[in-house]
């Protein structure tokens, strides 16, 4: 963190390190940076689990047609359509099953949207916050910041799960609507 980054004023010595509050302070800006960049992801992980789980539903199809067009034991167009086509979905069902687009999507989504909520509470003074005063808006960051972490560190943890292997990874506890 630079010192102008701190709120540091100019010419303040480069041992200048900002109190718990600034932190706390220039924490709860960032978290905006935090919540779009997760809404971001989401948006990805969602448009490739789409287009994955569109050429599965097309590939099988075609698959089908094309098998009923011929059915001999030659190199004909149709042939190789189905070979290809039959490929295709094959690869698009793998990296579907293996990244989980459709669930890193979700649970972007689900901690987005819990750190926005947390961030409109401390904002209006409702909810965890609604007790505190003007005067203790430091213990407020102070919870504010607790709260914002958790999120962060429980979409870590879901993360983590998603990469491991089926057989490994233990039961999430919440699965995707």
């Amino acid at each position: 963190m630079t010192l102008q980054e701190a709120g540091a004023p100019r010419g303040v010595s480069p041992n200048y390190y900002p109190s718990l509050h600034e932190r706390r302070s220039l924490y709860r800006e960032d978290v905006a940076g935090t919540i779009e960049q997760h809404r971001i992801d989401s948006r990805k992980y969602r448009r490739v689990h789409n287009t994955l789980q569109n050429l599965i539903t097309v590939g099988s199809a075609a698959t089908t047609v094309v098998a009923a067009l011929d059915t001999r034991n030659q190199y004909t167009w149709q042939n190789i359509t189905i070979v290809s086509i039959g490929f295709t979905v094959t690869v698009a069902a793998a990296f579907t099953g293996y990244y989980k687009y459709r669930e890193r999507s979700y649970f972007l989504l689900q901690t987005a949207d819990a750190i926005e909520e947390e961030v409109n509470a401390f904002t209006l003074g409702v909810g965890l916050y609604k007790d505190f005063t003007p005067d203790e808006e430091h213990e407020a960051l102070k919870l504010f910041t607790q709260q914002v972490e958790n999120h962060r560190n429980e979409q870590r943890r879901r993360q983590q799960q998603l990469d491991q292997p089926a057989e490994q990874a233990p039961p999430t506890g919440t699965t995707p609507a």
